[in-house]
């Protein structure tokens, strides 16, 4: 009975995402409640699972995410998105321009969320396009697979972040990690299937094509521009495994262990990007303030959704449909990181949310870490790698692509959902290949 009720939960909460178009954090938390009452539990014991879910779950997400938000904000306000593209297509020139293509959207989307990432990227990708004369779509493939991969794979962004959380995963551990998949994943979708797309036929949206160079005179320096995108990932896979190294003894624990808290590693980036990209760039500190409060506003509906499968996730295990699930995967002959990558891409195929896909997996794969023996980080790898599985027709993304490059629904499937199915299948080989040496 529980496996029915939660496989009855999972495609009412498709139905209610899919295809009525319902609010997610409402349809989590219909389908929590639904699965709870079902489950025998009484109305108050439902209530209060779902508002310990939500607060469990939310917790010091909020802090990274929110603190997430706010430098990917200031790195796009800045300009220093667009100075590390500029720099990194000057470093590889027109021949290799795919490569440093690929590399500029990989470290312009560490810091910014995927939607920001892109709208600030594609103006650039059809001034490249136009000035080196390539195909759009071989110059668009490149650059566009990066910001996927940071976006699935690497806090802090919201979905590996807040699967992190779940699972207890170290997150710098996690970032580590992920950077090692990462970069497989991203040179096969990108510059080598972006080079098989050359002979693709688009007619470019004049309006969108015709895009001057971008001005560099008062943008911040290169190496600002660097630093404060990239401090995130130095502060995190630097302090987390000094933290364990230090013997309690050192008069240094306290401070890196202080360090080594993702939501302080996050705080301070966003401090000195404060400064950097902002005061020294002559903006007030009412502009700047003015940016980090538009950046909040932007999160919000990511931080509902986060906390809906938080509640989900809390009914399952309140009702004891997790433990049951658990006794079942745990015999299951489907190795566990094969397995929630496969659920993971389930319902990525059928809701279109990446996030979704690997917040309400969690719930279901959680047990089996308790009765295997499976390094949590991984499997936020294998569950991030399956929630970018095949984006199509109900994905956000999907259309955004489409529309941008003026591609037909055929030509779409053709380049995006591939490059994301490519995406996918290379970080699950990554993440099982990591597990044979870690």
């Amino acid at each position: 009975m529980p496996l029915i009720l939660t496989l009855l939960g999972i495609l009412t909460l498709v139905g209610l995402v899919a295809f009525v178009r319902l609010d997610t954090f409402i349809s989590f938390v219909l389908v929590s409640l639904g699965i709870g009452l079902a489950s025998g539990m009484d109305v108050a014991a439902v209530g209060k699972s779902i508002q310990t879910g939500i607060g469990g779950t939310l917790g010091d997400l909020v802090l990274i995410i929110g603190f997430g938000a706010m430098l990917g904000r200031l790195v796009a306000e800045s300009g220093a998105a667009k100075r590390i593209t500029n720099v990194l297509i000057g470093l590889f020139g027109i021949k290799n321009i795919r490569w440093g293509l690929a590399l500029a959207g990989f470290v312009v989307g560490i810091p910014l969320f995927y939607n920001a990432g892109f709208i600030i990227v594609a103006p650039l990708i059809f001034t490249i396009a136009a000035s080196s004369r390539l195909p759009l779509l071989s110059v668009a493939v490149p650059m566009l697979s990066a910001l996927s991969v940071a976006h699935g794979y690497l806090p802090p962004h919201p979905s590996p972040s807040a699967v992190a959380s779940q699972l207890n995963a170290n997150i710098g551990q996690t970032l580590l990690y992920g950077l090692i998949v990462a970069v497989p994943a991203i040179i096969i979708a990108g510059p080598i299937f972006g080079k098989t797309l050359v002979n693709m036929k688009v007619t470019n949206d004049k309006e969108l094509f015709d895009i001057e160079e971008v001005p560099t005179t008062n943008l911040p320096s290169a190496g600002i521009s660097f630093f404060v995108s990239l401090l995130p990932v130095l502060l995190l896979t630097t302090f987390g495994p000094l933290k364990s190294a230090l013997p309690d003894t050192s008069p240094l624990k306290t401070a890196v262990v202080l360090l080594a808290e993702p939501y302080i590693g996050m705080l301070l980036s966003v401090l000195v990007a404060m400064y950097f990209l902002g005061i020294r760039q002559g903006q007030t500190m009412k502009a700047i303030t003015k940016d980090l409060e538009e950046a909040v506003k932007a999160v919000a509906p990511i931080l509902l959704v986060i906390a809906g499968a938080g509640a989900l996730k809390q009914v399952f295990s309140d009702s004891g449909t997790s433990k049951y699930i658990g006794s079942l995967l745990a015999d299951a002959a489907i190795p566990p990181l094969l397995l929630g990558w496969g659920i993971a891409a389930f319902i990525r195929v059928c809701v279109g949310s990446a996030t979704v896909a690997g917040l309400t997996t969690v719930g279901i794969i959680l047990p089996l870490l308790q009765s295997q023996p499976i390094k949590p980080e991984l499997m936020v790898l294998a569950i991030g790698s399956g929630s970018l599985m095949f984006s199509h027709i109900n994905d956000g993304g999907f259309w955004l692509f489409k529309e941008y490059f003026n591609l037909t629904i055929g030509q779409t499937i053709r380049t995006w959902s591939l490059m994301e199915t490519i995406v996918s299948i290379v970080g699950l080989l990554g993440v099982l290949a990591l597990n044979l040496v870690v």
